[in-house]
């Protein structure tokens, strides 16, 4: 029978355990500030900087936020990013993406200080990542390294196979079970015979952005499963980038979807607020 990972619940025990930790840094007069920018009003940028202003007041981290029309320039909006960057009392700066048309990305993420990029995208983090040293690493993988050794699966010496190779998860993603010691295999969508080099995963992380493509042919009896996409099937119900129910039989852990992996990203970035007044 396989083994539920419950994001939820080791989400809030990282969230209740960053509380104490606020607390404690308020006590030594230390305050934790995140600034949280989004331009235009994207239903779902709403509703992910709504989530993330209110784990900011459960865990007492003070924020900021600047709700900009979706006409602004790129000029105007790293005027702001560089204001923000020269505040001795904002830890973190957070910009929410998608940006409209006339924002350039790369730009705004350039434009962040490495020392307050709490998205963990800036090209110094990346780099940081890469070469082992300490610095903020983007929140979906860091979560999901959580989700694993909470669960109390051993990544040391394990074949992990990421499917998917993207700045945000699955490049971060194999750096990081490199550092605890996984064999990993990063595959995509020109991968050869994807099915035989996913059945070889103990740990199989899928973050491919195709709902339910992976069902029991990619995956090995006793394999843990982590499922990092999110899509609405044609019931208007959430389901990720597996298929939970058909896989289901073969894993030793899974993640379910909703409530696996996604609770965590937020987790993750409260973390990397607080790391850095750490």
């Amino acid at each position: 029978m396989a083994k539920i990972i419950d994001g939820k619940l080791i989400s809030s025990q990282i969230k209740d355990e960053l509380k104490k930790e606020v607390s404690a840094l308020k006590a030594d007069g230390k305050n934790v500030t995140l600034a949280v920018i989004q331009v235009g009003n994207d239903p779902a940028s709403t509703v992910y900087v709504g989530n993330k202003k209110k784990a900011c007041a459960y865990i007492g981290i003070e924020s900021q936020a600047y709700e900009l029309p979706d006409t602004t320039s790129e000029e105007e909006l790293l005027q702001l990013i560089n204001r923000l960057n020269q505040d001795p009392h904002v830890n973190g700066i957070l910009v929410q993406l998608p940006l409209p048309g006339q924002i350039h990305e790369a730009n705004v993420i350039q434009a962040i200080s490495p020392d307050k990029d709490v998205d963990g995208f800036h090209p110094v983090s990346v780099g940081r990542l890469c070469i082992g040293e300490k610095g903020f690493v983007s929140c979906t993988p860091a979560g999901i390294i959580q989700l694993l050794k909470r669960s109390e699966i051993e990544i040391a010496g394990k074949e992990c196979v990421v499917i998917g190779r993207s700045n945000i998860v699955g490049k971060p993603m194999s750096m990081l079970l490199l550092r605890e010691n996984g064999t990993v295999t990063i595959t995509h969508s020109k991968t050869k015979d994807l099915k035989a080099v996913a059945k070889r995963a103990d740990i199989l992380i899928v973050a491919i952005g195709k709902p339910k493509m992976i069902d029991h042919e990619y995956v090995k009896d006793g394999a843990v499963v982590i499922d990092v996409g999110i899509h609405r099937n044609d019931d208007g119900k959430l389901c990720g980038d597996v298929d939970y129910e058909d896989v289901f039989p073969l894993c030793s852990a899974i993640t379910p979807v909703p409530g696996g992996v996604g609770p965590m990203t937020i987790a993750m970035l409260m973390n990397n607020c607080v790391e850095a007044v750490r």
